[in-house]
């Protein structure tokens, strides 16, 4: 263990500091250890810093290694700019508190995730050796008490309307049309309608990469003979590499099926449209469960029944699809 160098350091205070740190050894404490932990303590870390330094830590486990902003989003908002400079191992209950009261009942999920994020934040200030209160976001949630938002679902076309809708929309060949018709027929979210490229589409099946989809897992997606039309007409209006472009060949925008929707005067949006083919499916079809929710591409069953079952039950998916396909195009 190096103590300094001399003459920086004299002989007597060379034995000083050996005969501390015998002590502390004889104690069953490393000295080493402890210095190390003092020196932190010393820089004193922001809770910023420290929230920094967990999202690094962490990135490996986040989707497309956290580029997309999510995770740190609640972060930068609504905690940073309010406790941020305020040192880790000063943080308690009473300032996460006063940090989340003015959205807990009016952006509830996110409170939720911030407070999640923070409790993550001060496990990690912890196996640096700061010393923190792990119980500062359970005490500062029992403060802020029940939330009163309640969770509102995105509102869903009825499915016997949705080919009447779908007849509306062929009429109109526009970008946004084509991207709300392929959407419906596969029952993907929007996001991975939008990013959509042509080289992910083979031998009739769209398979869409891992980093898009919102189980960070390959999902594929059998086409019907509708989507294959509605494909070559999209390729004929796109300016870039995406399916579904602007007219300055980038993605469309992520409002734009929406703002669409709205503008006609419906109230539901697109995303529901996986909540209409969901009841369909539910109501008029005697379809199994795991057939049911891989074509909404949810994960199905727990890992150890996914580590024996690795089908996607894409064939049985093609007939089901197909018969979607039939019932909107009626």
């Amino acid at each position: 263990m190096g103590l300094g160098p001399w003459p920086e350091v004299s002989i007597a205070e060379a034995r000083e500091h050996a005969g501390n740190a015998r002590r502390l050894l004889r104690t069953g404490v490393d000295p080493i250890v402890e210095r190390a932990k003092q020196k932190i303590k010393r820089n004193s870390l922001t809770l910023a810093e420290v929230i920094k330094s967990c999202f690094i830590a962490r990135q490996a486990e986040l989707k497309n290694d956290g580029k997309a902003g999510r995770w740190m989003s609640p972060m930068k908002i609504h905690v940073i700019p309010k406790i941020g400079k305020v040192p880790i191992e000063e943080i308690d209950q009473h300032q996460i508190c006063r940090a989340m009261k003015p959205i807990w009942h009016t952006k509830s999920d996110t409170a939720q995730k911030a407070l999640s994020r923070l409790n993550l934040t001060l496990k990690h200030a912890a196996a640096l050796g700061l010393d923190v209160d792990l119980q500062a976001t359970m005490k500062a949630k029992a403060l802020l008490g029940k939330q009163r938002h309640e969770k509102k679902h995105i509102p869903s076309l009825p499915y016997v309307d949705v080919p009447k809708f779908y007849e509306w929309i062929c009429k109109q060949k526009t970008m946004t049309t084509l991207s709300l018709r392929m959407l419906i027929l596969t029952a993907a979210r929007s996001g991975e309608i939008r990013f959509a490229k042509m080289s992910e589409i083979e031998n009739e099946i769209w398979t869409i990469p891992a980093e898009r989809t919102k189980t960070n897992r390959i999902h594929r997606i059998p086409l019907t003979a509708e989507c294959i039309t509605v494909l070559k007409l999209a390729k004929s209006l796109s300016t870039g590499d995406y399916i579904f472009s602007s007219p300055i060949g980038e993605p469309l925008s992520d409002a734009t099926m929406s703002r669409f929707m709205d503008r006609a005067g419906y109230v539901e949006r697109p995303h529901g449209f996986r909540a209409s083919f969901r009841t369909w499916v539910e109501e008029q079809t005697d379809t199994a469960y795991e057939v049911k929710e891989s074509a909404l591409g949810h994960v199905v069953g727990s890992s150890t029944e996914r580590a024996y079952q690795r089908s996607d039950v894409l064939d049985k998916r093609r007939l089901l699809m197909n018969k979607w396909a039939g019932f909107v195009t009626n």
